[in-house]
């Protein structure tokens, strides 16, 4: 069952790969991908592919893997079906952070490219050392002081962004086109960027799974089993939050796949977090870049955003869980 898990879900995003590198203004049929992954091809096409195609989705893919495995790691940790990456404000404080840095005329430059992702990280890393210094009782963070944190600060953050885009004139629709998520850079120097900060953030949560299991069975049953709940809660938190905040700082707010994507993986696969970790990676990256070919295509040639997208998607499956789940405990 565990392999078969494992190649379906490798299927899948092989499959959804495949469509997000031939779909968009100009279809490329399997064959004309395949010359041009071969050396070949049409001089269009090439370009299209390696300058456009190709880096899109690579983010996208990412982008995705990030928001699913951080996803199914809070669910795990706030033992909550509800929860998910932007719970404790790191989408508000990465908004802020960017409409800042978008206030500034940068040169049109390497680093000016850069800054805007650049000050969403930077802003969604200070948001999860702010909230979990706001939440910390002596040496304990309980998970309701770090819920209550989250949502105060992400209501400053947010009321802080509206401001500054009341304020703002010219860069008013560039700022609502990020916030609404989407690849916002192009090429490969986002891809160079963002790849250190997942493989820390996700290979973590990798080697988390027992952590987690663990967790499910309540604090004290989960010390009293060996586990030191202190750190292992510290350290689950900090790399989701880091892969939360690269995704968000390359891609913009993308919300619900962190919520939908690690329930799905879980009612289908099992709540085995050395499994579900894992499979939701795989999961978010097939679910975001779906999302993404459905943006390209619904009103063609305009493109929507791919938040616009997973939110439609989204919101309806929220209302659904929160239904099922109430005056329930978790799971």
């Amino acid at each position: 069952m565990r392999r078969v898990s494992f190649l379906s879900s490798l299927l899948l995003l092989f499959i959804a790969i495949l469509l997000s590198l031939a779909i968009g203004s100009v279809f490329l049929p399997p064959s004309e991908l395949w010359a041009v992954l071969t050396g070949g091809g049409a001089e269009t096409s090439r370009q299209i592919l390696w300058s456009i195609r190709l880096p899109r989705t690579v983010l996208i893919m990412l982008t995705g893997a990030a928001l699913g495995g951080s996803g199914a790691a809070y669910q795990g940790l706030f033992r909550n079906p509800l929860a998910d990456p932007f719970l404790i404000g790191v989408a508000s404080g990465a908004g802020l952070g960017a409409v800042i840095a978008m206030s500034v005329k940068w040169p049109y430059s390497f680093w000016g490219l850069m800054a805007i992702p650049m000050a969403a990280f930077i802003a969604a890393l200070l948001t999860v050392f702010i909230v979990y210094w706001l939440a910390r009782v002596g040496k304990t963070v309980p998970t309701t002081n770090l819920v209550l944190a989250g949502v105060a600060f992400s209501s400053f953050a947010t009321s802080l962004t509206s401001f500054l885009m009341l304020r703002s004139t010219g860069e008013v629709r560039r700022a609502l086109g990020w916030l609404l998520g989407g690849a916002s850079q192009s090429g490969w120097t986002a891809i160079l960027a963002i790849t250190p900060y997942l493989l820390i953030g996700l290979g973590i949560l990798l080697f988390s799974g027992y952590a987690l299991n663990l967790l499910q069975f309540g604090d004290e049953q989960a010390q009293q089993l060996g586990l030191n709940v202190s750190r292992a809660k510290t350290i689950i938190l900090i790399s989701s939050s880091l892969a939360t905040a690269a995704a968000v700082a390359f891609s913009g707010i993308i919300g619900f796949i962190g919520l939908v994507v690690p329930h799905l993986t879980r009612l289908w696969f099992g709540p085995d977090y050395k499994r579900l970790l894992p499979l939701s990676i795989l999961s978010g990256a097939t679910a975001l870049l779906v999302a993404d070919i459905l943006a390209r295509v619904l009103l063609a040639p305009q493109e929507i955003p791919v938040g616009i997208i997973t939110a439609l998607a989204g919101a309806p499956f929220f209302l659904w869980v929160l239904r099922s789940v109430k005056n329930q405990g978790y799971w």
